[in-house]
């Protein structure tokens, strides 16, 4: 669970976050959708420690060990938390000077992991890498956009944590990568029960995956969907479009009813 409490962050005169009170449920998949500036990264960032915020906190309760309750913790002031936590949020999180072989070793082995253990569980992502990621030699600086992204999302679901982080995931994928992304997440959720946040421009594949979306205007979340059974999908088409079809009426290209 993610609770975020009076939680803001301004640059110069612009606020980019400005959250009251917000609570994300442990095994949720959390769309997070607004418009370019809306400050869905910046949450991000804030919910990561990447960012320090102005005022307010964000508490993450850790996974309850055999015999114990859960604990709770300020993400600002502890790094427990981080041991549970893969996120990709863009190049910046990559190695760039490693092949990805190299990558996915250094944060298996980071975790815990033995080189027997990642190769493992990077067959899981076979399908997903297909076939132009292992293999070729090549550091991931000379990679396609779309290629460094598949890297940095396997790398974040590699050590199996209970939060993942995922700014714009479909970015640069082809649409049968994008298909088979979605339901690795949703596989994953299911498997482990996994806390997952996606941030994403895309509508239809973030209602497809998402138990719950939450949509931001101006650093402030101005609406809290349920959407199982994609029932969101109706009200944030609403929120989009209707804007536009204002506009075109604004400047006499399509009559207001």
């Amino acid at each position: 669970m993610i609770k975020i409490q009076s939680l803001k962050k301004t640059f110069g005169e612009k606020t980019a976050v400005d959250i009251a009170d917000f609570t994300i449920n442990s095994g949720d998949i959390l769309g997070l959708v607004g418009n370019n500036g809306a400050g869905k990264t910046t949450l991000f960032r804030l919910i990561l420690d990447l960012l320090k915020a102005d005022e307010g906190t964000v508490t993450i309760q850790l996974p309850a060990r055999e015999g114990e309750e859960p604990l709770s913790v300020n993400s600002a002031e502890s790094e427990v938390w981080k041991q549970n936590t893969g996120a990709y949020i863009d190049e910046g999180f990559l190695i760039e000077f490693l092949t990805p072989e190299e990558f996915f070793q250094f944060v298996g082995k980071a975790g815990g992991m033995t080189k027997q253990e990642v190769d493992e569980r990077l067959k899981i992502f076979e399908q997903f890498m297909g076939g132009e990621i292992m293999g070729h030699k090549k550091l991931i600086r000379n990679l396609s956009a779309g290629n460094k992204h598949k890297v940095g999302t396997i790398s974040t679901l590699l050590n199996k944590p209970s939060l993942v982080i995922l700014d714009e995931p479909f970015n640069f994928l082809d649409p049968t990568s994008q298909n088979v992304l979605k339901q690795l997440l949703v596989d994953y959720n299911h498997e482990t029960g996994a806390t997952i946040l996606v941030s994403s421009h895309n509508l239809a594949h973030t209602v497809e995956i998402s138990t719950r979306i939450a949509l931001l205007e101006q650093g402030v979340i101005i609406r809290d969907l349920n959407n199982i059974g994609g029932s969101a999908e109706k009200e944030l088409e609403d929120y989009f479009i209707a804007p536009s079809k204002a506009n075109k009426a604004e400047e006499g290209t399509e009559p207001v009813s």
